[in-house]
């Protein structure tokens, strides 16, 4: 590792093999995954504006880029936003970022966060887990690319509760022992 993004974006890498595409949160994501047509960018600021300026560069090359060769972008945000309520206030910034460029229907995003909580969970429900990433992350995903997975994955609407019964059986301490062997296989 040569610098702190570049540990950031080890340990972000190690989250998606070994959480997302290991514990197959994310039926969609081993293609990319195993293609490597992830894009993992790390904006270092603490500044939620120079943050909303990196999302939209993100979205352009995004759009711009042939599908063939990224097909999604995992910006990571390890200084900015870390409280969640900021986070999930920060989430309207950008869906209207997404609206403002006429990218609505073209993209979306998807959001991640070590202390991701949904509304009706507590805070230290298993549950959350399926959005916990080691640092803040907003997620780009082509739609056309949504689309065409949810055709090809008969019983999307399953995905969340085989996430939920997955994490049940994990536990708290394994899901704790899977972060750590993130850590540490970012650390080789």
């Amino acid at each position: 590792m040569n610098t702190p993004a570049d540990r950031v974006i080890a340990e972000t890498r190690a989250w998606v093999q070994r959480a997302v595409v290991g514990l197959n949160l994310c039926p969609f994501a081993k293609a990319p995954l195993v293609k490597d047509q992830i894009r993992f960018v790390v904006c270092e600021s603490d500044d939620p504006r120079v943050l909303l300026d990196a999302l939209c560069t993100q979205m352009s090359e995004l759009v711009a880029a042939d599908p063939a060769v990224v097909e999604t972008t995992l910006l990571i945000h390890p200084n900015a936003l870390l409280d969640f309520a900021e986070f999930n206030d920060f989430l309207g910034a950008a869906d209207a970022a997404l609206e403002d460029r006429g990218l609505d229907g073209v993209l979306q995003i998807a959001s991640f966060h070590p202390r991701y909580r949904f509304a009706d969970a507590a805070a230290d429900d298993l549950s959350n887990a399926t959005n916990r990433s080691p640092y803040p992350t907003l997620h780009l995903l082509r739609e056309a690319s949504v689309e065409r997975a949810v055709e090809a994955f008969p019983e999307a609407e399953t995905i969340f509760e085989n996430n939920i019964a997955t994490l049940d059986a994990l536990g708290a301490e394994g899901w704790s022992q899977l972060q750590a062997q993130c850590r540490a296989d970012a650390a080789r």
